[in-house]
C-alpha cells in the first residue's frame, strides 16, 4: 500500500512538474504576451516577468514594445520641376496595441515597411528637389503623417521619419555646381563694385580737401615715392616739371669753344723762288 503512494505521489509530482514545463512562460521587460484561447483573443495582455497559460489550449504570442528602427530602401521618383531623382529614408515606429498588431495585420513590420516606401515615392512626386535638399523637415513631418494615420489602426506609432539621401543624376550635379558658380561670381562683382564705389567717394573728399592745400599733393608725392623705393625690384619714374628745365635752361651760361675755334687761321707760306725747280714740287 504505502509503495502505491509513493508510485502514486512520484507520477503526480512528475505530471506537475511536466505541466508546470509546459505552461510555463516568461516574458522580456521590453515584451508583451497576448494570449489566444481556442483561437480567441484574451483580453488581458500579459506584462513582464513569470506568467503560465493552459498547455494544448493556450497560445501566446510575444510581442516587442521597442522603438524599431527600419531603413527604407532608395526609391526613385521624378520631383515636381521633372528631376529624376533617388532618395533614401529611416522610420522609427513602436508598437502600442499589443493586441491590434496581432489581430488586426498579418504582419505589421512589413506592413508599415511597404506603407514607408509608397509614402516616400508620392512625397517625391508632390516635392520640387529644392525642397528635397533644402527643406527637409518640412517633408519629414508630411512623410510622418501619411505612414502614421494608417498604422494607428495596427496599433503601430510612427515616432519620427528621417529622409537620409537624395541621389541627383551627373548631368545635375554639373549644372547646379555651374550655378552656384556663377552665383558665387555675381556676388563677386557686386561686392567689387560696390567697393569701386565707396572708394571713388573718399577719392573724391580727398581731391576735395587736396584741391584747398596745394601742398597735401606734393606730401601725397613724396609719400608715393617713399612706398614705391621701398621695394627695390622696381623703377621709380619721378615726374618733373617742364617749367623748372627752361627756367634751368635760361639760367645756364653759354658753352666755351673748342680749340679748333680759339686757334687762329694759318697764313699761306711765301715762296722765296717762284720760278725755280722746286715749285714744281710745291
Amino acid at each position: 500500500m504505502v509503495e502505491e503512494l509513493v508510485a502514486a505521489g512520484v507520477t503526480l509530482v512528475s505530471a506537475g512538474a511536466v505541466y508546470v514545463m509546459a505552461a510555463a512562460r516568461v516574458v522580456k521587460q521590453y515584451e508583451r504576451g497576448v494570449v489566444f484561447r481556442l483561437g480567441k483573443l484574451r483580453p488581458d495582455v500579459r506584462g513582464p516577468g513569470f506568467t503560465m497559460i493552459v498547455p494544448g489550449v493556450d497560445k501566446l504570442r510575444k510581442v516587442n514594445m521597442q522603438i524599431v528602427t527600419m531603413p527604407v530602401p532608395g526609391q526613385e521618383g521624378i520631383t515636381r520641376d521633372n528631376v529624376t531623382v533617388r532618395v533614401d529614408a529611416v522610420v522609427y515606429f513602436k508598437v502600442t496595441s499589443p493586441a491590434e498588431a496581432v489581430v488586426r495585420v498579418e504582419d505589421y513590420r512589413f506592413a508599415v515597411a511597404q506603407m514607408a516606401q509608397t509614402s516616400l515615392r508620392s512625397i517625391i512626386g508632390k516635392s520640387e528637389l529644392d525642397d528635397l535638399l533644402s527643406n527637409r523637415e518640412k517633408l519629414n513631418q508630411g512623410l510622418e503623417l501619411m505612414i502614421d494615420s494608417p498604422a494607428v489602426e495596427w496599433g503601430v506609432t510612427i515616432d519620427r521619419v528621417e529622409i537620409k539621401d537624395v541621389s541627383l543624376p551627373e548631368t545635375m550635379k554639373r549644372s547646379m555646381a555651374r550655378q552656384a558658380e556663377a552665383d558665387r561670381e555675381r556676388r563677386a562683382r557686386v561686392i567689387n563694385a560696390d567697393a569701386e564705389l565707396q572708394a571713388s567717394k573718399k577719392l573724391a573728399e580727398a581731391a576735395k580737401e587736396m584741391s584747398e592745400q596745394p601742398a597735401a599733393l606734393q606730401l601725397r608725392l613724396l609719400q608715393t615715392v617713399v612706398a614705391v623705393a621701398a621695394e627695390k625690384n622696381s623703377t621709380l619714374v619721378l615726374p618733373f616739371p617742364v617749367e623748372l628745365l627752361r627756367f634751368l635752361e635760361r639760367a645756364a651760361p653759354a658753352p666755351q669753344q673748342s680749340l679748333q675755334e680759339q686757334r687762329p687761321p694759318l697764313r699761306p707760306r711765301l715762296d722765296p723762288d717762284p720760278g725755280g725747280a722746286n715749285s714744281g714740287q710745291d
